[in-house]
């Protein structure tokens, strides 16, 4: 780092997610600057990096990673680049935030699982966001002191106004089921041991071929069961909730908030456009807190073994969806780094 401490990141992807960064980074947090910029596409690249001081644009991680003005890396690629990236990263020593998923298989997660155990210490921090979402951090708080004693299941709904054009049954589970993967083993402690995917006749809103909505359901190690409303066409807006029913009693966020109104014979507010707008908040808080935790020397919040574990969920899931059967989750043991 330089002497005022400053960490110079890199960040490797330009495209939504990673623009968005560069951005946060640059004006929203601080204890960071953005060092280099990386996207195999040269033009795009070198438009980012001319708009702040200091960026030097690259079309090659890895070249990137070598410079000596990079302290830490943020990987906001598309998820089959991420395993190079993080081995690369591993080569220098150098923390790393690593957006969803990990990598896009249990197998390549093992990998860097593995390759990060070598390296003795942790450097990895995956980007679960919703961990850093001031509702669900409450709901957590709630469940660890046992406010309404011991939580026995979840209820989740997930809903997109749309989905871009290509978007897949697998899709729906990698792309969209995977946060309240993390947020059910985070939440509960526990580890998903089973998935159900039903599926009931598709919304008329759902492209040829996408099964929309679906009802997925997840058992846990500690036999409590979870319900996931996924409907990822539903036209009208973004939401996303949960509620833990407990032994004394439930908890629930996720209700629209914000400015409500009664005029003209109507009453309400608005629903989030999106996940950009919704979980904003969260992806600063995200992002500072990694800075932080990297300035001082620590890495904290979800590890390589919470995305290897996320992934195997995923693939359980997918297998699901195509037999219309219970699926076991199959998951190596929890290495020592990660307990």
């Amino acid at each position: 780092m330089t002497s005022q401490g400053t960490l110079g990141v890199a960040v490797i992807g330009t495209g939504r997610m990673g623009a968005d960064h560069v951005r946060r980074i640059d004006e929203v947090i601080s204890g960071a600057r953005v060092a280099a910029v990386v996207d195999i596409d040269e033009a795009r690249v070198k438009t980012v990096a001319d708009g702040i001081e200091g960026a030097v644009p690259y079309t090659d991680p890895a070249a990137a990673m070598a410079d000596p003005a990079v302290d830490a890396v943020l990987i906001a690629s598309p998820g089959p680049a991420h395993e190079a990236a993080l081995l690369t990263a591993f080569d220098h020593d150098l923390p790393v935030l690593c957006e969803k998923p990990l990598t896009p298989d249990p197998a390549s997660a093992l990998r860097v699982m593995e390759a990060e155990q070598k390296l003795g210490h942790r450097r990895v921090q995956v980007g679960f966001m919703r961990r850093y979402d001031a509702d669900y951090r409450r709901l957590k708080a709630l469940l660890d002191r046992g406010a309404y004693g011991r939580p026995l299941m979840l209820h989740n709904k997930h809903r997109n106004a749309d989905t871009p054009p290509g978007f897949t049954d697998a899709m729906t589970i990698h792309d969209s089921a995977v946060h309240e993967i993390d947020v059910t083993r985070w939440l509960l402690d526990d580890e998903i041991t089973a998935v159900r995917v039903l599926r009931p006749a598709p919304s008329a809103n759902a492209a040829e071929g996408l099964s929309d909505p679906q009802l997925i359901l997840f058992e846990t190690a500690g036999g409590r069961l979870v319900d996931t409303e996924l409907f990822v066409t539903c036209g009208f807006g973004y939401q996303v909730g949960c509620e833990a029913v407990c032994e004394g009693g439930t908890a629930r966020i996720g209700d629209d908030h914000g400015v409500f109104v009664n005029t003209a014979g109507h009453w309400g507010g608005a629903i989030t456009p999106g996940f950009v707008e919704r979980f904003e908040e969260a992806y600063d808080r995200q992002v500072q807190h990694w800075v932080n935790a990297t300035r001082r020397g620590e890495v904290e919040g979800p590890s390589c073994w919470d995305g290897y574990a996320a992934a195997a969920v995923c693939a359980a899931g997918v297998r699901a969806q195509e037999s219309g059967e219970r699926v076991a989750v199959e998951l190596v043991e929890r290495p020592a780094l990660y307990r």
